[in-house]
């Protein structure tokens, strides 16, 4: 089921639910590498644990199984080539507080404005989905293009904890953006 879909440099990005024979493809673009390069942008100071395809079908065909919420995970597709994947988890679900994220796997497609669009469907979808007052989003430092990414939406800095995150000899900080219900409607109310 294709969720959402826009033309970005004239390529359709969507975002879609994952079925069973995209498993295949999804692990080889997480697992194919020992140290892939989009690691070195997703939270880097936390090894990227390797599993087996087994162990990975079984948990991503659990993830899939309805619960009565939108699914904690989706693909990224563009022009028909699955490319990565925008998730969400409760941080604290019984005050409704959401975290979200997105991995582009392959790096050909950073920077083309793919991933702008992709988290910025996701978190409409999900504001329209479900009963949430505000979206979260936690970062490093040194992962300036997130941040950036996360601007563009209408996202704000809430929180910097310094000096928390050690990675290639050097200390980052963790960063928290966020937004708020009313100031996405704002924001979509003046594109």
């Amino acid at each position: 089921m294709i969720i959402s879909e826009t033309m970005v440099l004239n390529h359709n990005v969507l975002i879609r639910e994952i079925e069973h024979e995209d498993i295949p493809e999804l692990y080889e673009l997480i697992y194919e590498d020992e140290q892939p390069e989009w690691k070195k942008w997703d939270a880097p100071y936390f090894p990227l644990e390797q599993v087996s395809y087994t162990v990975f079908q079984e948990y991503t065909s659990k993830e899939m199984l309805e619960d009565g919420e939108p699914a904690h995970r989706m693909i990224i597709q563009i022009n028909d080539e699955i490319v990565g994947t925008v998730n969400y988890y409760w941080e604290h679900k019984p005050s409704n507080w959401m975290e979200v994220g997105i991995v582009i796997y392959k790096p050909k497609y950073w920077n083309g404005g793919y991933g702008t669009a992709a988290l910025k469907m996701w978190i409409d979808y999900l504001f329209n989905k479900l009963p949430i007052v505000r979206v979260g989003l936690t970062t490093w430092s040194g992962n300036e293009r997130m941040m950036k990414v996360a601007e563009k939406l209408g996202m704000q800095l809430e929180g910097r904890l310094r000096k928390c995150r050690f990675y290639n000899n050097t200390y980052y900080d963790s960063i928290r953006m966020g937004l708020l219900r009313e100031e996405w409607i704002t924001l979509q109310s003046c594109r």
